[in-house]
């Protein structure tokens, strides 16, 4: 079987349309799919992908201005030759596509890419629908089939699409049926064609009336099926007209496209100036002079008392979505929430035989003597849980107030992904409060990797404060040996730290380390990961303060637990009493080193003010 071809296909019709509201709230924006103009995509019966039957053949895409046009192929398969009877007696009409990486804003699709165009009972878009069939005498099934290419006439969204309006031929002579309708039906298309041409896409028909006139919808009702074909034609085009002008100015999540129903006749007449039979008769007749009916309409808003500075000139737009913020770097905190221990019970509890002692080794044997029991401590530590949360709130009148973006949305993201900071920050360093503030999340139920204890499971490597960073590049290398932890650990750094290690030059004046990862391999560990707040990190001992230079360690041999009910959850509440939503998001969990010797922390002591040192404290201090 051959491909597709706009002269070789089985049948043909718009997958999607523009301008159109779909059943699930999408609008799909012109040229939303202009860069897979055409591209061909898998033809699938109803969306259905976990069968190979279910495809059906391939579609060629063709991108219009009124949307994305595609010509079908089907292959030889029994689905394909049942599918195709279905479309030949007109059983199935209607197309949709199964689109993903959307770009969208306020329901309007402005990029995304087709994966699939569908056969289907009912499309989500009302104006995609099968409009051309082409079969041959005969695909080698045996079935016969005579040469017919056929239009099918379908209604679009709330009857005002019939067939390709947006494409009708100058020869149907639309001016002169237009002219016979009378006063009424003339006056009712012109204030549609206004409202098309000023606001955009028609939605909702609604029947309200005024006391002493008919709704525009009753006014419609009684055209004929030719003369409605025309009010489809002229609608159509300013349609067309106004979602191109959008496509070109409007940022992305912009205004809606309709302000008022140009079916609401109440609407109409408090809120839009009324033109005369003659002055739109003017504009339609200047049409082709100035190129398209919404040249000509602002061509004429002076002389007929519109003012279009609102439509050339909108208000600011965003471009991005909501609001921006001022914070620390955070890539390593998905790297140490991903790379942790995690066990489904709060309570972790380690206990630990030392077998590097002298009175735990075997031990020689001299005939009469005694033989004498081996001693092995025995160690054991528990941690407990403890609660970790962020609450926030909103004034319900600034939630209504901020309509450009869903702040809800976006203060929910920001709680949780402070929440996340905050728990990988306590892991590592510690929460950096001081003890006794309420807010201080507790050392005993969460361990930081460079407070915990020194003698069991962290290896502390004091730094001489005047080494210099060869000295401390040296030192890293050769400390390697007491690491005991599993498989080839991180290193977790500060940005300024790392910065100088890249620095360093060779005797020819050449960088020594091109790439972190280069650097990463001289130091025996895998990767490095810079970690903003380790730059104000310190370990107090007495009077004494220690810098946290670099923690190396496997963060496998961290343990976070939590039982069933205490992972993150999500609250929210509203005070009537103050009008105010709160949100709080919360966790309860533990977490600790379960490895005795599986981190090593590089740390040097603070100078004080007079440039001397303090106090020494504990473990071997190196450089310079």
């Amino acid at each position: 079987m051959s491909l597709v071809s706009k002269t070789d296909y089985d049948f043909s019709g718009f997958a999607t349309r523009v301008g159109i509201r779909c059943t699930d709230g999408r609008t799909i924006m012109k040229d939303a799919f202009k860069h897979q103009d055409g591209a061909i995509v898998p033809l699938v019966w109803q969306h259905c992908h976990n069968d190979p039957s279910n495809v059906l053949g391939h579609v060629l895409l063709e991108n219009r201005n009124s949307g994305v046009y595609c010509y079908g192929k089907f292959n030889d398969t029994e689905s394909a030759k049942h599918a195709k009877e279905l479309i030949r007696h007109k059983d199935i009409t209607s197309l949709s596509i199964y689109a993903n990486q959307l770009k969208e804003a306020k329901g309007k699709v402005f990029h995304g890419c087709i994966r699939e165009v569908s056969l289907v009972l009912a499309g989500a878009n009302p104006g995609a629908v099968i409009d051309n069939i082409s079969f041959a005498h005969s695909d080698g099934s045996g079935i016969e089939y005579i040469d017919e290419t056929e239009a099918i006439i379908y209604s679009g969204e709330e009857g005002l699409f019939h067939g390709e309006v947006s494409e009708m031929r100058e020869d149907k002579n639309y001016e002169e049926i237009f002219n016979t309708l009378n006063d009424e039906q003339k006056d009712m298309v012109y204030q549609m064609l206004v409202h098309a041409a000023t606001s955009g896409k028609n939605d909702d028909v609604k029947e309200k009336k005024d006391e002493d006139d008919r709704t525009v919808q009753e006014i419609f009702d009684t055209l004929t099926e030719e003369q409605k074909k025309v009010v489809y034609y002229l609608i159509g085009a300013a349609l067309e007209e106004q979602a191109s002008e959008f496509a070109k100015h409007d940022d992305v999540g912009g205004d809606e496209f309709m302000k008022t129903n140009v079916f609401d006749q109440s609407t109409r007449d408090e809120k839009r100036n009324v033109l005369s039979h003659s002055q739109m008769e003017n504009i339609l007749k200047d049409g082709k002079k100035y190129g398209s009916l919404r040249d000509s309409f602002f061509a004429h808003t002076e002389a007929y008392g519109f003012d279009p500075v609102d439509i050339l000139f909108p208000d600011a737009k965003d471009v991005t979505d909501g609001l921006q913020t001022i914070r620390r770097r955070t890539e390593w905190v998905e790297d140490v929430l991903k790379n942790t221990n995690h066990t489904p019970f709060s309570r972790i509890k380690t206990r630990i035989a030392n077998l590097t002692v002298a009175e735990a080794r075997a031990k020689g044997y001299i005939k009469g003597n005694l033989k004498t029991e081996s001693v092995i401590p025995l160690m054991k530590r528990v941690t407990t849980p403890t609660t970790i949360y962020k609450k926030e709130k909103l004034d319900r009148d600034d939630i209504v107030d901020i309509a450009d973006f869903d702040v809800v949305v976006w203060l929910k993201r920001e709680m949780r992904s402070l929440l996340d900071e905050e728990i990988a920050r306590a892991i590592l360093i510690g929460d950096g409060r001081q003890v006794g503030d309420p807010d201080k999340i507790s050392e005993e139920c969460v361990r930081p990797i460079a407070m915990d204890d020194g003698n069991l499971f962290v290896e502390r490597i004091q730094i001489n404060p005047n080494a210099t960073v060869e000295q401390f590049i040296d030192e890293v290398v050769r400390s390697r040996k007491y690491y005991k932890g599993s498989g080839n650990p991180s290193m977790y750094t500060t940005t300024d730290l790392l910065t100088e290690m890249l620095l360093v030059k060779d005797g020819m004046n050449h960088r020594m380390y091109k790439t972190t990862e280069e650097l990463a391999s001289v130091l025996r560990v895998k990767n490095i990961v810079e970690v903003e707040p380790m730059n104000t990190a310190v370990r107090k001992v007495g009077d004494d303060e220690y810098e946290i230079m670099a923690i190396i360690v496997n963060l496998k041999d961290y343990t976070v637990g939590a039982d069933k009910g205490g992972e993150v959850n999500l609250f929210d509440d509203f005070d009537i009493d103050y009008n105010q939503e709160k949100y709080l998001i919360e966790t309860r969990i533990s977490g600790a080193l379960t490895v005795p010797k599986s981190a090593i922390v590089f740390e040097r002591k603070k100078l004080n003010t007079t440039g001397n040192e303090g106090s020494t404290g504990g473990g071997g201090q190196t450089g310079g």
